[in-house]
């Protein structure tokens, strides 16, 4: 573990404060004109999943953790579980459903990604930044609107559910942005 000043925390950080392991969400450094400088911080618990807001003064010094990443392969659901595969040596791990809760509906099997460890054991994943998934059903559009304004609810292929523009239709294949869960594009077969 590496010692940091408050003026190196950055969003995607993963520290260890009061012997927990968070990632920096959000992080705002402060310098005020009286008093001294501090940074105003957002961190998610990575084990348990929960998020607090923490202040931390300039003379603060905080431990950056380094975590191991492994591309793997998502296999399959198994009950409340998750199971990836090593592209390296094929070892395959199981990772509770609520560490990617999030994404799960928008990754189809054999979809590549990175798997964080801490001392041994998996406490995240990281999709790619696109997918690219068909639309299992899609209420027909308004005709006429193709302004692109208007959007609608779909359903993909893996189960998840999206706004898209309202032309998108039933069979169509959409690019979807994993980083924040939205349609990016509409692409060609």
């Amino acid at each position: 573990m590496a010692t940091l000043s408050i003026t190196e925390v950055k969003k995607g950080m993963v520290l260890k404060v009061e012997n927990e392991i968070y990632s920096v969400v959000k992080s705002e450094f402060v310098n005020p004109g009286k008093g001294s400088a501090f940074i105003r911080t957002k961190l998610k618990n990575i084990i348990k999943s929960s998020t607090i807001e923490r202040t931390f003064k300039a003379s603060e010094k905080l431990e950056s953790v380094e975590l191991e990443k492994r591309n793997m392969t998502y296999c399959y659901k198994e009950e409340n579980d998750i199971v990836f595969m090593d592209v390296n040596d094929y070892e395959q791990i199981h990772i509770p459903k609520e560490h990617i809760d999030d994404i799960l509906p928008f990754l189809k099997e054999e979809t590549q990604v990175e798997v964080t460890f801490y001392e041994g054991n998996p406490i995240g994943v990281i999709p790619p930044n696109f997918s690219i998934l068909q639309v299992s059903y899609a209420e027909e559009g308004l005709k006429g609107d193709t302004s692109g304004t208007a959007l609608k609810k779909v359903q993909l292929e893996t189960g998840g559910e999206i706004n898209v523009p309202i032309f998108v239709k039933q069979g169509d294949v959409v690019k979807i942005d994993l980083r924040d869960l939205s349609y990016v594009e509409r692409v060609n077969k």
